[in-house]
């Protein structure tokens, strides 16, 4: 077993340990506050999905930027980052420009890093770090983490209920379509779109896979113009109206799941690129032109 699938198959027990984590922390965003949320790469997405959440949870308005795309002057309550190795050179960068303006809480995996050094507060995720390049247990770690701290949110059951679906779907069969498709698009609505983004990213990261991601209510304005027999439409989350019959006519395969948490049908895409890494003979633990951060000169 890879490395990657090895992490990834623990996800439902970090969870849980977020969960408890974030019930004792004291440096989360309060209601009211107006929030922004950062990071790079897949950091970015669960960024993204964590606004939406927050703002769906009625706690205040929340913008979620690439690191390297935060707006200068922009006034912010609270700036939150995302960076599983602590040493991500545009979120650094931008932790120490914010610093005295807003307060700063960084979500990190590894305590030995600079990270400590420039943001306000710090959460330590150190048992969701990984060896792998490929991000998949601290990244929905800090978003589960990020989510329990919002306490009730519509539509949406407590973290360890998303723990339990992430088991079930650890234990199923990935779906045969999906495995022997050819094109993949990930389709989301609120915070499942960034969810959408990240499932995209991990099967070009591991696979090297053709994969697109989009707002699910954009799919029909464009992207619906290369579903095709032996493609696949992946949806995260509850299933707009219509859109099933879209994809059926153009001989698209739909992927849906409305019986698990979207947090959870993630792992079934991170479970696809690993699985069609291996079937093109490429090693998951090592992606092409990848490392674990990037560290600028």
């Amino acid at each position: 077993m890879s490395r990657t699938a090895a992490e990834t198959a623990t996800q439902p027990d970090c969870w849980r340990r977020a969960a408890t984590a974030a019930a004792a922390f004291g440096g989360l965003p309060e209601p009211g506050e107006r929030v922004a949320v950062t990071g790079c790469g897949t950091s970015w997405f669960m960024a993204l999905a964590y606004a939406a959440l927050r703002e769906a949870a009625g706690q205040g308005e929340t913008d979620a930027f690439a690191a390297s795309e935060f707006p200068a002057g922009r006034a912010y309550d609270r700036v939150v980052a995302i960076t599983r190795s602590g040493t991500t050179t545009e979120v650094l960068d931008l932790l120490r420009a914010v610093r005295g303006t807003a307060p700063t809480l960084a979500l990190t995996a590894d305590p030995a890093t600079p990270v400590m050094d420039v943001a306000d507060t710090v959460a330590v995720l150190d048992w969701a770090d990984e060896e792998s390049v490929v991000q998949t247990r601290f990244a929905t770690t800090a978003l589960a983490f990020l989510r329990a701290g919002l306490g009730a949110v519509p539509g949406l059951g407590p973290v360890e209920e998303a723990a339990a679906d992430a088991e079930r779907v650890l234990a199923e069969p990935l779906p045969e379509e999906a495995v022997a498709a050819e094109q993949w698009t990930f389709l989301g609505r609120g915070w499942t779109y960034g969810l959408a983004l990240e499932a995209a990213l991990k099967m070009r990261e591991a696979a090297g896979a053709w994969t697109e991601a989009y707002p699910a209510m954009e799919y029909r304005h464009g992207p619906i113009s290369i579903t095709a027999p032996g493609r696949v439409t992946w949806m995260f989350g509850a299933l707009p109206e219509g859109l099933a019959a879209d994809v059926t006519r153009v001989g698209g395969h739909l992927v849906a799941r409305d019986d698990v948490d979207p947090l959870a049908d993630l792992i079934r895409a991170q479970r696809l690129a690993v699985a069609l890494a291996e079937s093109r003979g490429h090693d998951p633990d090592a992606p092409r032109n990848l490392t674990r951060s990037v560290i600028l000169s």
